[in-house]
């Protein structure tokens, strides 16, 4: 199946078949994002940006939520 396909298939679903699907794929492409993450921190490719954000909130440049 392509792109093409799935983008023809989900222009044709009926509103609550869209709702469903809406829903089912904001919940799949945030499982992505999150798996995402937790790759790329096991890597260690968020440790600059951490260290930097600790550097930052050391020097009193943070504030608190």
């Amino acid at each position: 199946m392509t792109l093409e396909d799935l983008e023809k298939t989900i222009s044709h679903l009926p509103p609550e078949e869209l709702a469903k699907f809406r829903e089912w794929f904001l919940d799949f492409d945030a499982a992505q994002f999150d798996k995402r993450i937790e790759i790329d921190a096991k890597d260690g490719r968020l440790d600059s940006l951490a260290d930097a954000a600790l550097r930052d909130h050391s020097a009193g440049n943070s504030t608190q939520l």
